[in-house]
């Protein structure tokens, strides 16, 4: 089997399993520990996306979080494709039919103001044309979670949904580095967390993800959302609860799981 089979191959699975709502083994067994095959795993599935009509809209960075890659047993970042159909819009109320095990973080979203070709740090910042609270909706199409840093990466860093709170701010006003968060469920706080949790602060996985996408040829673009990555814990989302994140001086965020 030829290494273009192989990675068709763990696309099929994880294209299946998202398609049905029902998961898969992981892809590792394909793949194994490389991490530029489970990228090209990954857009393989992005563009069959586009194919059926979904448009790129941005980038997410996952695994940030000293306690999220705990959680996973992973010990480094990585990064997903966010596509139109993942943005909850409205009221927050997500409407998941094919999600399989659903969990949630707060985090801090980036709208870019301007493209990044330069990937320099001073430049992505200046690159940023406001600041919003996000909630992220994240999934993964392998059984269990029993994931390793190529499974998630190839399932487009376990992305699911995401939403974004309705307030906005510039760097000027706000320091992402000091953010302070909260996220509840039903008025029950069930994780806190900062900026700096955020691989020490969430412009760091900015400026990380926008060297990323320009070593591998898709470099961020003007109008692109970029999720910075958990600040915090991400906790199980079940049907009929109402989770709410608070970053102080930023604003909220607010979701509803059908």
């Amino acid at each position: 089997m030829t290494t273009t089979d192989i990675l068709h191959q763990a696309d099929l699975r994880l294209a299946e399993a998202l398609q049905t709502g029902r998961p898969c083994g992981p892809v590792r067994d394909l793949i194994g520990e490389d991490l530029a095959d489970a990228y090209a795993v990954q857009e393989l599935g992005i563009q069959r996306r586009v194919e059926a009509g979904a448009r790129r809209v941005g980038r997410k960075v996952g695994l940030t979080s000293p306690a999220v890659q705990k959680q996973l047993g992973v010990d480094q970042p990585d990064f997903g494709v966010l596509l139109d159909q993942m943005h909850v819009t409205g009221d927050g109320v997500v409407s998941g039919p094919t999600l399989i095990a659903p969990r949630i973080e707060a985090e801090i979203a980036f709208v870019l103001a301007e493209d990044i070709d330069d990937p320099d740090p001073q430049l992505v910042r200046r690159a940023v044309g406001h600041l919003t609270p996000a909630l992220e909706i994240v999934d993964s199409r392998i059984q269990d979670w029993n994931i390793t840093i190529t499974d998630t990466i190839a399932d487009n860093a376990s992305s699911g949904l995401y939403v974004l709170g309705s307030a906005q701010s510039s760097l000027s006003e706000f320091t992402p580095a000091e953010a302070l968060m909260t996220l509840t469920i039903n008025n029950r706080i069930v994780s806190r967390g900062t900026g700096a949790d955020c691989l020490g602060d969430p412009l760091n996985a900015l400026v990380w993800v926008a060297q990323t996408a320009a070593r591998l040829g898709r470099p961020l673009r003007a109008g692109e959302v970029v999720l910075s990555g958990a600040l915090g814990p991400m906790i199980p989302f079940r049907p009929g609860e109402h989770v709410r994140a608070t970053v102080a001086g930023l604003g909220i965020v607010d979701a509803v799981l059908n």
